[in-house]
């Protein structure tokens, strides 16, 4: 019985429609249910414009992608980034609380004032949120606090992929070796797919066996 795949990258390309430089290049590969990703590569090499282009941000020039077996251009775009939530590398609140930030992410899945409670409560404790952070703003919280709210918001409307942008590079290399532990443990809980786009190697090697490396928008 063949393989049922959640992604399927195929040949895929990307072309800057001013300098006509290519900026990704034949990028295939395939992604599980709750398979755990590391996208590795310096600064410029195309992680980010790759997370782009799996959350339909950016169109690709040439190839296919291919999500539960449907085109990705083919899948209302609402409906899509319900399904594949991209976490950037520097996430905002957009002057809510981080309560109102996480319950404007159910709210668009137009589920109970009940279902929200119970989500609230449930990541909350899996990624041990502190009761105080849930009503400071974004000014209030440092960047890594910032990103732990990012993940969770990500989290919390339980999508079949997370695209993660550089979770740890602002972060000292005990806090970002918390995050990595943070994700990896969470994956217990979860058949969310996570893919995690990072610079740094010896930061993220331990988040997943598998690892594609990017240099100048290809895969190495």
């Amino acid at each position: 019985m063949s393989k049922q795949f959640l992604l399927q990258l195929s040949n895929v390309g990307l072309t800057d429609p001013l300098s006509k430089s290519q900026l990704l290049k034949e990028i295939s590969f395939n992604l599980i249910t709750g398979e755990r990703l590391v996208l590795i590569g310096p600064s410029g090499s195309g992680k980010t414009t790759l997370l782009r282009l799996i959350n339909r941000l950016q169109e690709p020039s040439t190839g296919k992608i291919l999500f539960c077996s449907q085109p990705l251009e083919k899948i209302p775009i609402i409906d899509l980034r319900q399904q594949i939530v991209l976490v950037p590398q520097e996430p905002k609140l957009l002057g809510m609380s981080v309560n109102e930030a996480l319950s404007y992410a159910l709210k668009l899945q137009n589920i109970s004032k009940a279902e929200i409670n119970q989500r609230l409560q449930k990541w909350k404790s899996r990624l041990s949120i502190p009761n105080q952070w849930l009503e400071r703003y974004e000014s209030e919280l440092s960047l890594g606090q910032r990103q732990i709210i990012g993940i969770t918001r990500g989290l919390i409307i339980e999508p079949k992929i997370l695209l993660l942008d550089e979770p740890t590079s602002s972060l000292d290399s005990l806090k970002a070796n918390q995050i990595i532990k943070l994700l990896t443990n969470i994956t217990q809980y979860t058949q969310t797919a996570i893919v995690i786009v990072s610079h740094d190697l010896e930061v993220v090697k331990s988040f997943s066996k598998y690892i594609l490396k990017l240099e100048q928008g290809k895969i190495k």
